[in-house]
């Protein structure tokens, strides 16, 4: 038998001899590992889930005329869309307002892209449907109630100085709590035809799964690369959002250094208390010539055996706690990062190495003369 097998094989049946114990140690390295793996999981994808909560309250980034200009061209739009990253964009809706007369009552008209008013602002609350074809129109709650539509009814929409007029149907009427309820929605092409402004916009509205700094960058990017357009964060969602995440992970992280603090606590007292039982094993093992690197080797492979196992068993509950943290408070489930889980296993095993720094002290003075005497 090899030293090294002769080593393992001391280890495992030091701890065995003391199931209870160490089980207790065990149970508090699993129990941390899981709660450091979860907590860890959760600080790597919290941005990622709450930033998608957070464009469920509208958009962040705004394309407007640049300079003089008094329209923005849907040419210009697309190219500054195109330097955006595909997969963080979650629409991007763009608007021609105008006024009008709808009955022949003046009201605001705002032309755009039904499907991508959707996705950009999904906390429209909409009574019927959204239209599917030219004809259709989205009114305003306040308009509604203004000219007493309801869903299905004809009106009449004049352009005065185009000399033109639309008959549209009322297919949804909106609620959003903001000015939106004084408007009529329509489709953009049909709106831009009536006033003789193809491929002219007044501004656009884009949502995208990025933070502040992200967002300045590629609002930089846009604004050098395509001239007829002036990116605008909108504040007051970006700044919010990166005080939500930066609370909560500052969250994540105390909580995740109070247990490796409880888990080190708890795993030092039970090692202590292990040395305590084996003083007079350690004693006699010294009596006959043990030296104290072979002491040291023994109890930290004890330990690090335990923080290997334990944070085994605690990287994959870890998962399924975060798992179940994420499916409950945002809807969504996270995908498995074997990064994290590696980082897990290692600082689990690095703080029981740590718990038994101390209990490997008190093993190393411990004098066999006394300790054989019974003292």
């Amino acid at each position: 038998m090899t030293k090294y097998a002769m080593f393992g094989k001391l280890v495992i049946h030091a701890l065995l001899r003391r199931r209870s114990r160490i089980l207790v140690a065990l149970l508090a390295v699993a129990t941390g590992a899981t709660i450091l793996s979860g907590l860890i999981t959760i600080y790597y994808d919290v941005p990622r889930q709450m930033g998608r909560e957070f464009r469920s309250y509208g958009a962040n980034l705004l394309f407007i005329p640049a300079g003089s200009n008094q329209m923005l061209l849907a040419d210009d739009l697309a190219r500054a869309g195109g330097l955006l990253p595909r997969d963080k964009v979650i629409g991007i809706a763009p608007y021609l307002y105008e006024r009008v007369k709808v009955n022949e009552q003046p009201l605001m008209a705002a032309g755009t892209i039904f499907k991508e008013v959707r996705n950009v602002s999904p906390y429209w609350h909409i009574r019927g449907q959204w239209p599917e074809k030219a004809d259709g129109i989205v009114v305003g709650a306040e308009v509604a109630e203004l000219l007493k539509l309801e869903l299905g009814q004809k009106i009449t929409l004049a352009v005065a100085h185009a000399s033109t007029e639309k008959t549209l149907t009322v297919e949804g009427i909106v609620r959003t709590g903001g000015q939106e309820e004084n408007f009529v929605f329509t489709d953009l092409a049909l709106l831009q035809q009536l006033l003789n402004k193809e491929g002219q916009l007044s501004i656009a509205q884009a949502s995208i799964m990025a933070t502040e700094d992200e967002l300045t960058a590629l609002s930089r990017n846009v604004a050098q690369n395509v001239a007829g357009v002036s990116p605008r964060l909108v504040k007051r969602v970006t700044q919010s959002e990166g005080q939500v995440l930066g609370k909560l992970q500052a969250l994540v992280y105390l909580v995740t250094i109070i247990i490796l603090l409880l888990t080190l606590i708890c795993a030092a007292t039970t090692m202590m208390a292990v040395v305590t039982e084996r003083r007079k094993e350690i004693g006699l093992k010294k009596a006959l010539g043990a030296e104290n690197s072979g002491i040291i080797r023994e109890f930290l492979g004890e330990g690090l055996v335990l923080g290997g196992l334990g944070g085994a068993i605690g990287t994959v509950l870890g998962f399924f706690f975060a798992q179940a943290v994420s499916l409950n408070v945002f809807g969504r489930a996270i995908s498995f990062q074997p990064f994290i889980a590696l980082v897990a296993f290692v600082v689990s095993i690095g703080v029981s190495g740590l718990a038994c720094l101390i209990p490997v002290k008190i093993a190393i003075d411990v004098e066999p003369a006394i300790v054989l005497r019974g003292e």
